[in-house]
């Protein structure tokens, strides 16, 4: 009998395993896309630090939970009732409750250590940056000042969006960034979802003992969408930017014009008008790609219900 239900449950994972064999290769997905366990690719170190521990810990999940599923077969199967007879008991048993207890905490020891190394390539500013910018939250619209660069009066160059602009933070791809986030009145947050990364913007960081400063690459040029991901009030939801990525030769002819002035407008190049005047294609679009201006008037649209 015991050898016929062993060749079951051998058969039973055997089965299991072709299904999820199947299952895979069914899906089209690629090598990488199943490690990423859903995981959405970054375009930043950062991002891949986390998805490395990400991954390792499904993967330790996984590895848990095949081993508690076997037990609880392996109970059922060899272990139901055959008789009126009172099974061997297990209580007091020294080396078993060490187990159960020592186990997870080793695991939870394990998670703990990884993930501050995660953390710590995350919040690292070991580097020195090649370019710092500065970036201002308010209701509802963000500025971005690039500290490194001013403008033939002597102020720094900055770009700030409008009710029918969203504003583009271009910075170089494969360059160290620096970047100093604070908000001019309520609490907003910054967040790129491509960087795989949030951090709060408050006012006046420095009394609240909030590291406001954080640094990354972006490892391809590209148009990356941000959002402000803390509720700061009526439009919060349309307070968007765009993080756009741009190759580091094209990035120094972008800013060599931001520090010059348009002889059509006698006024310094907006971003839009150097991105322009670049002529580099779809990465040099003067509007923001990823998301939209939203009209702000509440009387400009009809109800959704229609006329009543």
């Amino acid at each position: 009998m015991g050898r016929k239900e062993g060749n079951r449950a051998a058969r039973l994972a055997k089965v299991t395993g072709l299904v999820s064999l199947v299952g895979v290769a069914a899906s089209g997905c690629s090598v990488d896309e199943v490690l990423r366990f859903g995981w959405p690719q970054g375009v930043t170190p950062q991002a891949e630090a986390m998805r490395q521990l990400w991954t390792w810990s499904v993967i330790a999940a996984l590895v848990v939970g095949v081993i508690v599923w076997a037990l609880i077969f392996w109970s059922i199967i060899f272990h139901r009732k055959k008789s009126e007879e009172f099974p061997r008991q297990f209580q007091y048993n020294g080396p078993l409750e060490f187990v159960l207890i020592g186990l997870p905490m080793i695991i939870i020891v394990v998670l703990f250590v990884f993930s501050t190394q995660a953390q710590n390539v995350v919040t690292a500013k070991d580097k020195t940056p090649d370019v710092n910018v500065k970036v201002w939250a308010f209701q509802w619209n963000w500025e971005f000042e690039y500290q490194d660069f001013k403008t033939p009066d002597g102020t720094t160059v900055r770009t700030t969006g409008s009710s029918t602009e969203i504003p583009l933070l271009v910075l170089p791809a494969n360059k160290e960034i620096r970047y100093t986030i604070e908000s001019k009145d309520v609490i907003h947050s910054f967040f790129v979802p491509a960087f795989h990364f949030k951090r709060d913007t408050i006012p006046y960081p420095e009394k609240n003992s909030q590291d406001n400063v954080f640094q990354n690459s972006i490892d391809r040029e590209g148009a990356f969408v941000g959002r402000c991901a803390e509720l700061c009030g009526t439009y919060h939801a349309v307070m968007n930017f765009e993080v756009r990525a741009l190759q580091p030769q094209v990035f120094d002819r972008y800013m060599q014009l931001r520090v010059k002035l348009n002889p059509s407008t006698g006024k310094t190049y907006t971003a839009a008008e150097a991105l322009t005047e670049l002529k580099c294609g779809e990465m040099c679009a003067p509007q923001a790609v990823t998301t939209k201006p939203f009209d702000t008037s509440r009387t400009s649209r009809k109800p959704s219900g229609g006329d009543r």
